[in-house]
């Protein structure tokens, strides 16, 4: 039983139709589906990924009206965007977009391209060398061998990272796997189940003052896990007495939620049932997708959401 990979890492957006422009059009994203956050309807929870709406290439964002991020300790501090090469295309394009962005550099033994979306998330496209499955969307503005292919790795900045780590060792079973120096520090890399940048958490030393979560911050990172196993992860934290949600079904997948010593949200999330558990997979994204429970309350959602 291990964690295969991260799943989905969920961030914070105040203008979610600047935001569902910058990821499709700018990135080539396909916004796989359009929902609500279910622990606060008034906001849209919006899914971008690869064309086939992939466990492992999601980032989400909850459309919350918050002041910008203020950055800081105890914080997912950098977000990777794994893409097959073409680094130097990418900061053409972004920069015919509008974006600021560095020259490719090398991370980690990894070509490298750092740049923020309009908000002020820290983003990086990372040359994960095209290894694994690729699923590229037919109708992404960005050509198919250009496209982003998922996620990672993830960077956690922690006032304690003894702390972070000993949680990602002996709770999450992830492995340590070697360190690199950047100008911050040093940052440590943990891998899950095959490794590589899509299974990859960072962990750098950061004495700031704590972050405040905003706007362009992250909310959550979340981990795959085969539906199979559940059940055994619920017991699993049970039994290293970590305080969890305890199971919470998303419908799209089954969440456990809780807090590493450090107080960043971990999610532990199935591959399954997946997007196409409401929408075929042709027509992902395009209406207001809402789980079972809260389709009584359509009318009510609809009318409380802007348009995009």
């Amino acid at each position: 039983m291990q964690l295969t990979g991260l799943h989905h890492l969920t961030a914070v957006t105040a203008r979610a139709a600047d935001n569902a422009a910058f990821y499709t059009r700018a990135l080539g994203l396909r916004l796989v589906k359009k929902t609500v956050n279910q622990d606060d309807v008034s906001a849209y929870h919006l899914f971008y990924a690869d064309g086939l709406a992939s466990p492992g290439s999601d980032i989400t964002f909850f459309d919350w009206p918050a002041p910008p991020e203020r950055r800081g300790a105890n914080s997912i501090s950098r977000t990777g965007l794994r893409v097959a090469g073409g680094l130097d295309w990418w900061r053409d394009h972004l920069a015919r977009e509008g974006v600021r962005v560095a020259e490719p550099a090398m991370r980690d033994g990894r070509l490298t391209l750092d740049f923020e979306d309009p908000e002020g998330q820290r983003l990086s496209l990372v040359d994960d060398g095209g290894e694994g499955e690729a699923h590229p969307w037919a109708k992404s503005s960005v050509p198919a061998e250009r496209q982003i292919r998922g996620l990672g790795p993830v960077r956690l900045s922690v006032a304690a990272p003894e702390r972070t780590e000993a949680v990602l060792t002996d709770v999450l079973g992830m492995r340590f796997e070697r360190g690199f120096d950047t100008p911050e520090g040093e940052v440590r890399v943990f891998a899950m189940g095959e490794g590589g940048p899509a299974a990859e958490v960072q962990v750098l030393k950061d004495a700031s003052t704590p972050a405040g979560q905003g706007a362009g911050g992250v909310h959550h990172v979340a981990f795959r896990i085969p539906d199979v196993d559940y059940s055994a992860w619920a017991d699993r934290l049970k039994s290293r007495r970590m305080p969890t949600s305890g199971p919470v079904d998303r419908y799209y997948f089954r969440s456990l939620y809780f807090r590493e010593p450090n107080g960043i949200l971990f999610e532990i999330a199935t591959d399954g049932p997946g997007f196409t558990a409401d929408e075929p997979l042709e027509t992902l994204g395009q209406g207001l997708a809402l789980p079972p429970f809260l389709e009584s309350r359509r009318a009510e959602i609809e009318a409380g959401l802007k348009p995009l």
